[in-house]
């Protein structure tokens, strides 16, 4: 297990002979002694450039919304319950569009690879949200809405697969946490975009549909800058392509011990695994049902049913909750704009924890943050305390999500990893679907506290299922923890 610098370019150079003879385990164990470099770095970057424009997607509907039914194409609410006129009925297409996403088409990275998949996902979102722009008719926008939302999930499933086969063990949580900052940029990108542009014209377009034609366009020149990105070398492994896991894995060595001048360290002991991750163990859904794996599997459904509706109940519904209370639009869009600026924040500061603190007690005391300030904000006539509390309930949201991108990516093996992030997602698809129509619900029932309430409930779940079932991972191999 000893990968000196001449064996490196022996695996490099396809002249010199055949490729050494490695094992999957051997693949996880050489990437996980890489150290921090620029090269990892970058490829972090890259992969996460893609997750900016998913996340101004997906959080572009609380700032889109005020703006929609001010264009006459949606209603706040709607007599019936299951009312696609509505703005339920909008979040609900976003959220049925994921969940198709991640359970029809979410699994095909396991067989394709991480690379193609997320490309193809990439391009297929920017031309649905375009589309979506054009619309005037609330089912034809649903309808383009829904096809966004099978872009998004596929992307974002096959993401979490793939950065957490990229980064080291000892920087997953900080790789992750680096993602997320960038993802999560993209709020109060499209939170100021949509303070400019959702309340006016602009060439006599609604402001709206130019907040959805730039993201559309961002996301094609992040498909470019991506080209240059290698596929998994863990997923190659795990698909018995073994000879090219080593070449992947042979020229990230080789740029990273340029870049630090340095060799590198020895790759630590292989685990020795109880099935082996080749091409002959073909993935099977019914294994995640198993003695192994079905404990995490029914923890992180539960989990993912109440998150949804805790953390993007509230991020939907914010600038509608204020003017329900009787702000106006405009100064609902500013108190928007001003926490969505406190977004990146969550994993900024989680930079300094990510790999320190178990990723279960990050999920688990932000969900109780979020919970305590959910039940303070009803009451909340202040304009100072509803800036405060707003931002200690996205920060905490912000702070699950990264955390629950990694842990998830990490309870599952390379060869059902995106099988098993897209079963555990899916839940939060389904019932982020059912979220807007049970908050449009609590709100016409018992106002803006009921509402909240729902969110604090939930959280509350969140805190109970992680904390006292989720086991730990900080630290680990993605071979040790699967095994």
């Amino acid at each position: 297990m000893n990968y000196n610098n001449t064996q490196t370019a022996q695996v490099m150079n396809a002249e010199v002979g055949p490729m050494v003879s490695v094992s999957p385990e051997e693949i996880g164990a050489r990437i996980d002694r890489l150290p921090s470099s620029k090269f990892v770095w970058r490829m972090v970057v890259l992969l996460s450039l893609g997750a900016f424009f998913e996340f101004y997607e997906l959080f572009s509907t609380a700032y889109l919304l005020p703006g929609i039914v001010k264009a006459g194409i949606l209603t706040t609410t709607t007599q019936n319950f299951f009312d696609f006129t509505g703005s339920a009925g909008y979040i609900a297409s976003t959220f049925i569009g994921l969940l198709l996403g991640v359970m029809a088409f979410g699994t095909v990275a396991d067989k394709f690879g991480r690379k193609m998949i997320f490309t193809y996902a990439l391009l297929g979102y920017s031309f649905s949200a375009f589309m979506m722009g054009l619309q005037s008719d609330p089912y034809w926008l649903n309808f383009w809405r829904l096809m966004t939302g099978i872009g998004l999930g596929v992307e974002l499933v096959t993401i979490d697969a793939y950065l957490s086969e990229l980064a080291p063990a000892r920087l997953r949580g900080r790789a992750f946490a680096v993602s997320k900052i960038i993802a999560f940029s993209a709020v109060p990108t499209v939170a100021f975009l949509s303070y400019l542009l959702v309340p006016i014209e602009w060439f006599e377009i609604d402001g709206w549909r130019w907040v959805v034609f730039f993201g559309a366009s961002g996301a094609c020149l992040v498909w470019y800058l991506r080209r240059e990105l290698p596929e998994s070398a863990r997923w190659l492994a795990s698909n018995g392509q073994l000879d090219e896991a080593n070449r992947v894995v042979a020229e990230m060595e080789a740029k990273v011990e340029k870049e630090t001048g340095k060799p590198l360290p020895k790759p630590i002991k292989v685990v020795e695994s109880v099935v082996q991750e080749t091409g002959a163990d073909k993935a099977s859904f019914w294994e995640l049902w198993g003695p192994e794996y079905r404990s995490r599997t029914i923890m992180l459904m539960i989990f993912h049913v109440a998150q949804a509706i805790g953390i993007y109940g509230f991020s939907n519904w914010m600038p509608t909750l204020l003017v329900e209370n009787g702000v106006e639009i405009s100064e609902s869009l500013k108190y928007g704009v001003i926490v969505a600026l406190l977004t990146p924040l969550g994993p900024l500061l989680a930079i300094s924890f990510a790999d320190r603190i178990e990723r279960k007690w990050q999920i688990t005391i932000s969900a109780i943050v979020m919970a305590i300030a959910g039940m303070l904000f009803a009451d909340a006539t202040s304009s100072v305390v509803v800036l405060i509390l707003s931002a200690l309930i996205v920060i905490g949201g912000t702070v699950i999500a990264l955390a629950f991108h990694t842990y998830q990516a990490e309870l599952f093996p390379t060869r059902i990893r995106s099988m098993g992030i897209s079963l555990v997602y899916s839940m939060s698809r389904i019932s982020g679907a059912m979220s807007g129509f049970l908050i449009a619900a609590s709100l016409k029932a018992n106002g803006v506290s009921g509402a909240l309430m729902l969110i604090t409930a939930c959280m509350i779940i969140v805190a109970i299922v992680i904390g006292g079932f989720g086991p730990k991972t900080r630290g680990r191999s993605l071979e040790d923890i699967s095994h």
